[in-house]
């Protein structure tokens, strides 16, 4: 339990203890120390909206909250979704060189500079969209001071909701924003700059290794895959749609695809290749405030896209939940996103992560140790040759698309004899390992990067002070 005292008069509209936290109070004082400015006085706060019938004919592309790398600032992914089953938050136009601030869940706090390319894009109302400066501010220095925890303590601070806390526009401009001068300012450009440079250059690196594991598995497997395209037109049997009515199962390059699959020599379905296969838990009752009060849950979020699981932001799952403990996962099992616009995105279960429970939206994955190796079964399910089957099974009616168990348990998979899936599988975890490195080298060149401007705005203030 953790206790302190706050001065009647320095309450500030909020009841709530976690807004009066020592750490927050001393942060607040350590800001007013020198020349600053809330950040609504700083920059407007642009209100363009887009009602959802003009501008586009067919598709937008869309930003989501869920698609900003809330380390890197980085926009990951665009989504390209249909007018017709536009997104209900998709509403805010975004132009160029506008700094978007993500104001709640999946990943409150992070925040992204908008290029010319994506002048005009639509984003979520999750956002809130800082456009013209109101005083002799660069805007640059504005967008790294942000992303500092000098900035992103602040907004946890005025974070407020319970389970899903979010931080309201008005709460955001009270966001306390230290103005240098433009010396200062400038040094701290050159030196996020120069950090984001290097970044890149290493997580380039450790993509290309990435990359290079998809045509490894195949070149070893002896299995060639044809260049899929699609085709708009073409001609399917009727006694063909009997399962399906819809076009996308239909394209050629899905026979291609399994044409390819079937000339390997040992071909099985996953379902005949494992000892466990199903779905997480769903929730019945809202999270737990700490690992004190239940089990960690690994959910879809926490699936990234290279394979790894990130934990940063976690969620609780009340010990009293009915099917907890069988809901619970083991080290190295393999986690399958079942449902969304990641719906394929795979993840091996660490060490430190076994008897986490996991979402409701993923499959467990466990093969039989007899017959495959469990870290060959995850490079093979991560393999172009599985991922389209996966492709090919999706229900895409609804607005995201999804696919089943049935439809998991019946994915071909190549299985070479155990000694060179083990091969596979330690070269596979090699080029990983090395890839790891280089973005952990990345993430720790920006980390140092950002200390720099946070001594640099607070060491400028003590001197005044």
């Amino acid at each position: 339990m953790e206790c302190f005292a706050i001065y009647s008069d320095k309450i500030e509209g909020r009841y709530d203890p976690h807004f009066y936290r020592p750490e927050f109070y001393k942060l607040g004082n350590n800001l007013k120390n020198n020349n600053h400015k809330l950040l609504g006085d700083v920059i407007e706060f642009s209100s363009e909206t887009w009602d959802q019938k003009g501008i586009f004919e067919n598709e937008f592309p869309y930003i989501e909250i869920s698609e900003i790398n809330t380390i890197s600032g980085e926009i990951q992914n665009i989504l390209y979704c249909k007018k017709s089953a536009a997104p209900s938050r998709a509403k805010m136009i975004v132009r160029e060189n506008d700094i978007i601030v993500s104001t709640t869940r999946p990943n409150r706090g992070a925040i992204a500079l908008i290029d010319k390319e994506k002048d005009g894009f639509i984003a979520s109302t999750g956002f809130a969209i800082l456009r013209k400066p109101k005083v002799n501010i660069d805007k640059n220095y504005l967008l790294f001071f942000l992303r500092t925890q000098l900035s992103l303590n602040q907004m946890l601070q005025k974070s407020s909701g319970g389970n899903y806390p979010a931080i309201t526009t008005e709460e955001l401009k009270q966001i306390i924003i230290p103005i240098p001068s433009k010396q200062t300012q400038a040094k701290i450009i050159q030196l996020m700059g120069q950090a984001y440079v290097l970044k890149k250059s290493k997580e380039a690196e450790a993509q290309k290794l990435l990359d290079s594991i998809n045509d490894y598995v195949l070149d070893e497997l002896g299995i060639k895959l044809p260049e899929l395209k699609d085709k708009m037109c073409f001609v399917t049997d009727s006694q063909e749609t009997m399962r399906r009515a819809d076009p996308y199962y239909f394209l050629p390059k899905y026979k291609e695809l399994y044409k390819s699959i079937n000339n390997y020599k040992n071909i099985k379905l996953l379902k005949d290749i494992v000892e466990e296969l199903d779905y997480g838990l769903m929730p019945t009752q809202d999270y737990a405030k700490s690992e004190k009060d239940g089990v960690s849950m690994i959910r879809v979020t926490n699936i990234m896209q290279n394979g790894s699981i990130d934990m940063s932001d976690v969620k609780y799952i009340p010990f009293d939940t009915p099917k907890l403990d069988k809901k619970r996962v083991k080290e190295n099992d393999i986690l399958m996103v079942q449902c969304g616009s990641t719906t394929g995105k795979i993840a091996v279960v660490p060490k430190e992560y076994r008897d986490y429970t996991f979402g409701s939206f993923s499959f467990v994955i466990r093969g039989k140790k007899e017959i495959v190796n469990q870290f060959y079964l995850f490079a093979i399910l991560l393999n172009n040759l599985i991922q389209e089957q996966i492709k090919h099974t999706w229900n895409i009616v609804t607005v995201r698309p999804n696919t089943s168990k049935p439809n998991v348990e019946n994915l071909l998979i190549p299985l070479p004899l155990l000694e060179i899936q083990n091969i596979i599988a330690e070269e596979v975890k090699n080029r990983q390992s090395k890839a790891k490195q280089l973005q952990e080298e990345a993430k720790e060149l920006l980390s140092k990067a950002k200390q720099e401007v946070e001594k640099l705005i607070l060491g400028k203030k003590s001197k005044k002070g």
